[in-house]
């Protein structure tokens, strides 16, 4: 007789109770390294969404006037209840998305420096003032919060991106409500139950499971004031359009296709083991991943992807569980199908395969979603994945003559999210700084993610909105200026006055 096995119900959190969807629509949460199904999330209906809104509308003008001090405090709480239970955090991460374990508590210390951020509310929220703009008149402006404010974050990092959002967005005194990737919900619930923890009060934060029903509820629902939004261009495009179509601000944070320079003078070594954890790491299912390697001269080529071969080669691959397994399955069966058909796309228009990952298999997790470490070279521009973001573990290198040549090919696509170059020399790394039309530039760093106090974003493709995420414009992001011009009884000269004012 077969076991009937129980699937654990990953619920919603709203009002601060934790609630099973009523919808009767389920989805299946994978661990990818197996392909099993240990978990299973309700998919929110339209109406379940516009219940979270309600209490967060609700619970927004006590928690508006709460004053910033007593919010930072919550902010403080939380900082330390994710530090310690980090490694808790970090497992809930790899069971369902699959990352390597130290990768995932890379993921949550990044979150972490967010919430730190954030602790400074108080000092973040000071506005100015000006004494005598006028006879008797002062002005003074502040950053007034915005009310329900909304979030929609991908599967690749389930815990960080939501902390780059609704913390800041709490701490200017919002209401919150999460959409998170339906592909890997558990991290997020677990970092939800810190935060009540820390004392924020009931539906100041709520979470909805859900997909494209609860998207589009978030998107034209009049109580919700803005939308934060990280995934791909699609889907940002969409985000975009239809939340400013419906009055919101928006921020939409979309795809990349990331290059690194490499001049003639750089420490190939370096570089090679900088290509290694920006192309590989987290199996490639990074926005902010390398996947374009653009060597300066055919000497420059040649040595670098000698030095690459061997190190792909010796890739260790495997599960969260393996401590020395250095890159992980992908997210979905799907996926891992849609990385390989790039490989083969590579291969029929011409590209060098170097090492082939589509075969990779590894003993007792031959159902799990594992693509080995590919590496291609003699890549050109008109290809397809060259123009396409891969979101896999494949390293292309495309040789170009001269630093201009990369920068121009680096200026021409249409994704400008980040971008590294690796020289000792200082007038080209300056040079690049300024040409590049990338948001997020790496000299000698290949992943370049601003710290918390500085803001992530890119240009082009890869952003749509006047904001990038987190830091200084989160802040102003999830906030609006108001301006008050004040002038008491004794300064009022008497009589009416019809021009337009002039303070003389």
């Amino acid at each position: 007789m077969t076991e009937i096995v129980q699937l654990e119900l990953i619920k919603n959190a709203v009002g601060g109770s934790k609630k099973a969807s009523q919808s009767g629509r389920v989805a299946p949460v994978y661990n990818p390294a197996t392909g099993e199904v240990f978990a299973e999330v309700g998919l929110s209906s339209a109406a379940e969404v516009e219940d979270a809104i309600a209490v967060a509308k609700a619970a927004f003008p006590a928690w508006r006037d709460t004053p910033p001090l007593k919010r930072a405090r919550v902010m403080f709480k939380f900082k330390e209840l994710l530090s310690a239970n980090a490694d808790k955090i970090a497992r809930a991460i790899s069971s369902d998305h699959g990352k390597t374990h130290d990768d995932a508590l890379g993921e949550v210390a990044r979150g972490i420096e967010v919430v730190e951020f954030c602790c400074g509310i108080p000092h973040l929220l000071k506005g100015e003032f000006a004494r005598n703009v006028g006879p008797a008149i002062d002005s003074y402006s502040d950053r007034q919060a915005l009310g329900v404010v909304a979030g929609i974050t991908p599967f690749n990092f389930p815990a960080m991106v939501p902390l780059w959002m609704y913390p800041v967005a709490i701490a200017c005194g919002n209401t919150f409500v999460l959409k998170p990737s339906e592909r890997d919900p558990s991290a997020v619930m677990v970092v939800y139950d810190l935060l009540m923890e820390a004392g924020l009060p009931e539906g100041v934060l709520n979470i909805v499971h859900g997909d494209k029903e609860a998207v589009d509820t978030l998107l034209t629902h009049p109580d919700v004031k803005a939308i934060s939004f990280v995934g791909s261009t699609p889907i940002a495009e969409y985000v975009y359009s239809t939340g400013t179509a419906n009055g919101k601000r928006v921020q939409a944070l979309g795809g990349a296709k990331n290059h690194m320079i490499i001049m003639p003078d750089a420490d190939l070594d370096q570089a090679a083991d900088a290509l290694m954890g920006a192309g590989y790491g987290s199996a490639g299912e990074r926005c902010m991943a390398i996947s374009m390697a653009v060597p300066i001269g055919k000497e420059t080529g040649d040595k670098l992807v000698e030095k690459l071969i061997p190190r792909v080669q010796a890739l260790k691959i495997g599960p969260a569980t393996d401590p020395d397994a250095e890159m992980g399955p992908v997210i979905t069966k799907a996926h891992q199908q849609k990385v390989k058909g790039y490989i083969d796309q590579g291969v029929k228009e011409g590209a060098d395969l170097l090492v082939d990952g589509r075969d990779f298999s590894l003993q007792g997790y031959e159902d799990g979603y594992f693509v080995g470490g590919t590496l291609f070279d003699n890549v050109t521009s008109e290809m397809t994945i060259y123009k396409e973001e891969i979101f896999g573990p494949v390293l292309s290198v495309l040789r170009a003559e001269s630093y201009q040549e990369a920068v121009d090919l680096i200026n021409a696509h249409e994704y400008g999210n980040g971008t590294a170059i690796f020289t000792r020399d200082g007038d080209a790394a300056r040079a690049f700084a300024d040409q590049i039309e990338v948001g997020m530039v790496g000299i000698n760093v290949p992943i370049p993610v601003p710290v918390a106090y500085f803001s992530f974003g890119g240009w082009k493709r890869s952003l749509f909105g006047d904001h990038s995420i987190y830091g200084p414009e989160g802040i102003r992001f999830y906030t609006r200026l108001k301006t008050t011009t004040s002038r008491w009884p004794a300064g009022i000269k008497e009589g009416a006055v019809f021009t337009f004012p002039n303070m003389d």
